[in-house]
């Protein structure tokens, strides 16, 4: 039995963690912190394949970016940040075409198919955790965003599962009545799903503890032995950790991970989110929401609910800027019968890992053969998370994937 290594707690490593142990591996997870403790905490815990896209976009120019430094912008880039950002934003920004963004879209795909059936999976196999099927609804101020968003969802060759349905103003607040009169517009998606990630994260944990899978806390790797091109171990501050099988699964760090293990870096930046996670037996919605044009999600959970968004790039950094979680509140008192003062509970900032086409990196270094890395999901690391581990642990133990690996190659980025 060989033994890999993951390096990164969160819902990526744990669930390649998780698919690996299914396979027979020895594996044993590092983590500076507890598991789940952090882009996987606060997040709103969306199971959404059927919107599983790149977020490059058609259409942005340099004068669309620049209106991204506005401070109440939902994607809003740092000013004090740009200059360090700027070979990343120009790859970025590159990717914002029709041509990319439709092979971005085809390569999430191809961790989307079988999403929900890895999540039953999952329960199968014994893991507890909160999860609820009760679909997703977009609400929207505007008719015409609707109309847009349907179109958009009927490009994507998911969208014929899901089959969105369109919903008039007083359709949808008949659905949903705490919607504010300002929302003229819905769209409902019956087959999505959402979890309390922090549950999902714990869940994926004591499944792994309770099948011989060693999860060392507050282990920060800090370098790598090198024999050759073949990683023989890595350094981390509670010692060496010798291992057959190398994988990073560590987020927004990742990068600079794979660069202290063996010399490579990867483009990969901190996109950070906010939420504020609300503690009641009165959630004034029994779905989860997205509040399309503020690009808001809402998120009910078991005793309470969760109001999450904005797409921060200001480097890798956990500062949590006051006028973010602000613009979250606004956005609720728009949109639902609700005062900004009743959303009051947790503050919260995470920082998604985010690669610049888009796309995530999944697959061995190039000269490392076995370092592998996976990483770059964006906001989808929950809805991909179990499907991404599936491919990993057959790349890793059988040496090849399941599906097409070639999209999300770290060759396209890595550099030496």
């Amino acid at each position: 039995m060989s033994r890999t290594i993951v390096i990164g707690g969160g819902v990526i490593g744990l669930a390649c963690a998780y698919a690996l142990r299914t396979q027979g591996e020895e594996v044993t997870v590092l983590d500076a912190f507890e598991p789940g403790a952090g882009c996987s905490k606060g997040n709103a815990g969306w199971v959404v394949p059927t919107i599983a896209e790149p977020l490059p976009t058609p259409g942005l120019t340099w004068t669309s970016m620049l209106w991204l430094l506005r401070r109440d912008s939902p994607l809003h880039i740092d000013p004090r940040a740009v200059a360090r950002l700027a070979p990343w934003l120009w790859t970025f920004w590159r990717h914002c075409n029709t041509h990319d963004f439709r092979a971005g879209r085809r390569a999430w795909e191809l961790l989307a198919n079988q999403v929900m059936e890895s999540f039953d999976a999952l329960v199968a196999d014994g893991a507890s955790f909160e999860m609820h099927g009760a679909g997703l609804l977009f609400a929207f101020l505007r008719e015409g965003a609707m109309r847009s968003m349907l179109r958009h969802f009927q490009e994507g060759t998911l969208a014929a599962a899901s089959d969105p349905q369109p919903l008039t103003g007083a359709e949808v607040r008949q659905f949903e009545p705490a919607l504010s009169a300002d929302v003229t517009a819905g769209l409902w998606v019956a087959q999505e799903r959402h979890v309390r990630p922090e549950s999902l994260c714990a869940g994926l944990a004591q499944w792994l503890a309770s099948h011989g899978v060693t999860i060392q806390n507050g282990t920060t790797v800090t370098g790598g032995h090198l024999d050759g091109q073949t990683v023989r171990a890595v350094l981390t501050t509670q010692g060496d950790v010798p291992g057959d099988r190398f994988l990073v699964a560590a987020g927004a760090r990742s990068g600079a991970v794979t660069e202290a293990i063996a010399g490579v870096s990867l483009p990969i930046q901190a996109g950070k989110g906010y939420s504020i996670t609300v503690s009641t037996h009165n959630e004034p919605v029994s779905r989860p929401l997205y509040l399309e044009e503020a690009h808001v999600a809402f998120t009910p959970f078991e005793g309470g609910y969760r109001l999450a968004g904005t797409m921060e790039l200001s480097g890798i950094n956990e500062r949590l800027v006051a006028e973010r979680v602000a613009a979250i509140r606004r956005s609720a008192h728009r949109y639902l019968t609700v005062s900004a003062a009743d959303v009051t509970g947790v503050e919260w900032v995470g920082m998604r890992p985010l690669s610049p086409d888009g796309v995530p990196v999944l697959g061995a270094l190039p000269g490392r053969p076995n370092l592998f890395v996976a990483t770059g999901h964006g906001m989808l690391g929950v809805t991909t998370a179990l499907t991404t581990g599936r491919v990993m642990a057959d790349l890793l133990v059988r040496g090849h994937a399941s599906v097409d690996l070639s999209p999300f190659d770290p060759a396209r980025f890595a550099r030496r």
